[in-house]
């Protein structure tokens, strides 16, 4: 009788399942921080706020919801309510308004606070890729989060005063929000081949003390070569290490050096009937290279720990052993990728896109007026709690009246879905108008009226 199949790959008792020999997964949550980059109003903002939308979430990779499918009906509650359960930290909204201006959120959830920005310019990855003699993408820049760059954040001293100006802790405040859009970065810990991408933030000093905040975002790809090698050198390792990394037979001849018209290897080396020798000198016009800056890379390969009798053998063998023998010296060159942002702040806001306004870039408020307006923040919040006080009172009466096994009615299920959209409301998530309504009703009187209808039952 034939011998029962056992499956061995995908069912219990498999090598690579829970209960296999194979190694266990980590599922332990990340706290890497998540962003959603939404469009409000989807369709409405018109195709080139779509397409940013689109080179927005390109450039937050990978953390973020890069298939995010808007539609119209969509509010910012929607948003909120899967932000939790997803674990998303940040939220960034571009919208337009009626004179055409585009504007950007960036929010926390999901408590806060918000920063809200003008988007005076923009430019598209298409845009810049056409603007480039040779242009970078497709690879694997976007599998690791960029290394993100600040520069100028903090206002100096010597800056003169303006009734505008952001004040310290706000600098600070946007400095730190910046800083958690990505995951930190450890130095000793983060290979320094998995930093492809470098995202800068740079703030333009404000003309003629006017308190302007201004940011600059550049997005750009991080390109490395091997200095010190002349140009047909670097080809011919380059070729190497395509042949080794290609499957035989599928090999492209694009990155090899076309030695057809050469009789020997030493006319493609010297440069030619007219050379003058090998060209090997990282100075020689041959390997000269257009970089941004030269670094000195430590050799990060798992090196061999020799015994104390063999590192003797071989210092009498005469081995040179040198301390810089890892080091490889690299010119580094930036590739921008888009997009290309200049953004101007215009408000700081306390709550989710509704609170107190901490910061306006045009309205300017005197002591007084700030203390008036922290009283009337301060009723408004103890008229929210009394209105959810009121609720749970009478959903517990709701309760006791029914009985403790009663299941509860078709009636009453609507009934407390009401009363979850009050809370929701109360945390003003629903916008300024539920607090509108309730200050009219209060001043005709009719809340009260209300208030005693719902205690009554």
């Amino acid at each position: 009788m034939a011998r029962r199949r056992t499956k061995k790959r995908t069912h219990l008792g498999a090598n690579n399942g829970p209960s296999g020999g194979g190694p266990a997964v980590s599922k332990k949550p990340s706290n890497a921080p998540k962003s959603m980059v939404i469009r409000i109003g989807a369709g409405e903002v018109g195709p080139s706020v779509s397409q940013l939308v689109k080179d927005t979430r390109l450039m937050m990779e990978p953390g973020t919801a890069s298939r995010l499918k808007e539609r119209r009906a969509n509010r910012l509650r929607d948003y909120l309510t899967m932000a939790g359960p997803l674990g998303v930290s940040h939220l960034m909204l571009f919208s337009r308004s009626e004179s055409g201006n585009t504007n950007m959120r960036l929010a926390i959830t999901p408590r806060g606070p918000t920063l809200h920005f003008n988007v005076e310019k923009y430019s598209l990855c298409k845009d810049i890729r056409k603007a480039l003699k040779h242009p970078k993408g497709g690879g694997k820049e976007y599998l690791t989060a960029p290394l993100l760059v600040m520069n100028n954040f903090t206002s100096p001293a010597s800056e003169s005063d303006s009734p505008n100006k952001v004040p310290k802790h706000l600098e600070s405040l946007v400095t730190t929000i910046f800083q958690s859009l990505f995951p930190p970065i450890a130095p000793q810990a983060t290979p320094l081949s998995s930093i492809r991408r470098v995202l800068l933030l740079n703030r333009e000093p404000s003309k003629e003390g006017d308190g302007t905040y201004t940011l600059n975002l550049r997005h750009y790809a991080i390109t490395t070569k091997a200095m010190g090698l002349s140009k047909p050198l670097r080809r011919l390792n380059a070729a190497e290490k395509l042949l080794h990394s290609q499957k035989s037979g599928k090999t492209k001849k694009g990155g090899l050096p076309n030695l057809g018209k050469m009789s020997d290897i030493a006319d493609y080396m010297i440069g030619g009937d007219g050379g003058d020798g090998y060209v090997t000198d990282g100075a020689t016009s041959g390997s000269e290279v257009d970089t941004d800056a030269e670094v000195e890379v430590v050799e990060t390969r798992a090196k061999k720990i020799l015994s104390k009798r063999r590192k003797d053998r071989s210092e009498a063998d005469g081995k040179k052993d040198s301390s810089r023998g890892g080091v490889e010296k690299r010119a580094i060159k930036l590739v921008e990728l888009g997009p290309r942002m200049k953004l101007r702040m215009t408000k700081v806001e306390e709550g989710v896109c509704n609170g107190k306004i901490m910061w306006h870039e045009y309205i300017n408020k005197s002591k007084e007026e700030v203390k008036a307006l922290d009283k009337k923040w301060e009723q408004k919040r103890q008229q929210k709690e009394a209105r959810k006080k009121i609720q749970r009172e009478n959903v517990e009466k709701k309760k006791k009246a029914k009985g403790l096994g009663a299941k509860p009615e078709e009636g009453d299920d609507d009934d407390d879905d009401e009363m979850d959209v009050d809370e929701w409301d109360s945390e003003g998530l629903e916008g300024d108008g539920e607090m509108e309504l309730n200050e009219e009703m209060e001043d005709r009187g009719e809340w009260e009226d209300e208030a005693e209808e719902i205690a009554a039952g």
